[in-house]
């Protein structure tokens, strides 16, 4: 069966509830470890031997991570600068992450018409997928919850109700399950514009 290493990389994890929920939803799982970076490293001083080891065992790796003018939290940043380093993920004899799955898990706080003006949220993500190509991993389409700013002062609004939030957050539990089955279709999650809609077909994946 597939291990999974969730990175979750926020700054302000106690102010976000579409994060709070997502990671409640599957740290408890069996299958999956839950890396929080910033309770890890909250000086920044990755330890990188133990976040390559992390890797090396783990068959899935998902970045969750509040999507910040157009990228990532600046200690993913960094984790990715120091831990995918030339000689273990990429360049000669840099074959440690070959053939594993990597995805994005992302919350944005505009809603999904906002990354929609001239291109798809997808190709926002390029600069991760081609550091998946480059360390020889296999990218997924992403899982993306949008409109995180219409949770009001930490309280969830008529514009994002509760019940969204939920049925989300099971979204992306039922994703993870789906990727620890050793029965998820990678090729075919490969090829859509994101993998949580509907989560009810990702075993043949949603589009």
């Amino acid at each position: 069966m597939p291990k999974i290493l969730i990175q979750l990389a926020h700054p302000v994890l106690q102010y976000s509830l579409l994060n709070q929920r997502m990671k409640k939803a599957v740290e408890s799982m069996p299958s999956v470890t839950y890396n929080d970076l910033y309770e890890q490293y909250p000086d920044f001083m990755i330890d990188v031997e133990h976040e390559q080891e992390l890797l090396r065992q783990h068959d899935v790796i998902v970045l969750q991570h509040p999507f910040y003018w157009y990228s990532v939290p600046a200690l993913m940043k960094e984790w990715m600068d120091l831990v995918l380093e030339h000689g273990f993920a990429y360049g000669k004899d840099g074959t440690a992450l070959q053939g594993k799955v990597l995805l994005s898990a992302i919350t944005t706080g505009g809603d999904e018409s906002t990354y929609q003006h001239s291109t798809s949220i997808r190709d926002f993500l390029k600069p991760i997928e081609a550091t998946a190509g480059l360390c020889g991993m296999q990218y997924l389409a992403p899982f993306v919850i949008h409109s995180s700013h219409k949770i009001k002062a930490g309280n969830f609004s008529e514009d994002l109700p509760e019940d969204v939030v939920e049925r989300e957050s099971a979204n992306y539990k039922l994703m993870v399950e789906n990727l620890a089955s050793g029965e998820f279709d990678v090729e075919k999650a490969k090829q859509v514009q994101r993998i949580n809609h509907p989560a009810a077909k990702l075993l043949g994946v949603g589009t």
